[in-house]
């Protein structure tokens, strides 16, 4: 059994395995990954086992001996459009920026029951003609700019910019604790470099140690950075139950009402995709998290 496609404009990635699962979106990754690492990839009658091997356009890509039905989804797993209220904060034939709201799923998975953002971005777009695509992610209890491609070539460039940390998100953290001037934390996470910049935009003196906002920049992008450097370092941010302490977040959020970790990503900066222009686009704090501050603020004085 054999399966092949030709590479042109319209489904071109660099990168072989990124290429695969692009235009084999409904097999799943491990299943594509298993593919090229027991030999059965060929790019131009030619056996390639390097995921990363670099596709040109018109290259024809084949996989063999294997009954690709067999590795695809179920039906009931693909993801159907949903109408939702999306806070869009710019928008033009490339890209779209939202405002995401805090309790909000990227996508469907394990526990997930709510409307997740890609099924109303599908439904959005089935009504304005694009197809969306993530770039980049934002955790579920985390609110603020989130940009997603409108077609391939621009999701294409804007995850090429991400990879190579083209792209500057800075955030609003509330932690735990005081911290009086601006630095960095350079550990690693999973085994990868990952660097976090901040600096103290006020410090609030509640309960007995106190709680500081910090606009945080992170130079890498890695699975809850934010929120897993700062409680390496002993100031976790507020609300986070993964990663803080329950007790303490009970205690701030009788007080505040605070239900969530307190993660805003209040501003991205990235080259247009098309364009190349330099653009940088903010976010509201949300109103949850405003309360917050407002209630600390006149705690504090008191």
């Amino acid at each position: 059994m054999s399966w092949e496609v030709k590479v042109n404009d319209k489904n071109y990635y660099k990168r072989l395995d990124k290429f695969l699962r692009n235009v084999l979106n409904d097999v799943p990754l491990s299943a594509i990954y298993k593919f090229i690492r027991k030999g059965k990839v060929y790019v131009n009658g030619k056996r390639i086992k390097d995921q990363k091997f670099s596709l040109e356009v018109g290259d024809i890509v084949s996989i063999r001996y294997i009954d690709l039905d067999k590795f695809k989804r179920r039906k009931e797993n693909t993801i159907e459009p949903q109408k939702l209220d999306l806070d869009i904060v710019y928008e033009d034939d490339d890209i779209i920026v939202l405002n995401k709201p805090a309790g909000i799923a990227i996508h469907p998975g394990k526990n997930i029951h709510l409307v997740t953002l890609i099924e109303g971005l599908l439904y959005y777009g089935n009504e304005k003609g694009f197809e969306p695509h993530l770039v980049h992610r934002l955790d579920l209890n985390t609110s603020g700019v989130l940009i997603v491609a409108k077609n391939k070539n621009a999701a294409r460039l804007l995850t090429k910019d991400f990879k190579e940390r083209k792209v500057k998100k800075h955030y609003k953290a509330l932690v735990r604790g005081k911290i009086n001037s601006a630095g960095k934390i350079d550990k690693e996470l999973d085994g990868q470099r990952a660097t976090t910049f901040y600096k103290p935009e006020k410090y609030y003196k509640i309960f007995n140690e106190g709680v500081t906002l910090l606009d945080v920049e992170i130079g890498t992008g890695r699975k809850h950075q934010i929120r897993r450097h700062f409680a390496i370092i002993g100031h976790h941010v507020v609300g986070d139950n993964k990663y803080g302490e329950k007790v303490y977040n009970k205690k701030l959020r009788n007080l505040t009402g605070l239900k969530r970790q307190f993660l805003h990503c209040y501003k991205m900066k990235i080259n247009h995709p098309k364009s190349g222009r330099e653009m940088t686009f903010t976010a509201k704090l949300s109103s949850d998290l405003k309360k917050v501050l407002d209630v600390i603020e006149k705690t504090s004085k008191n």
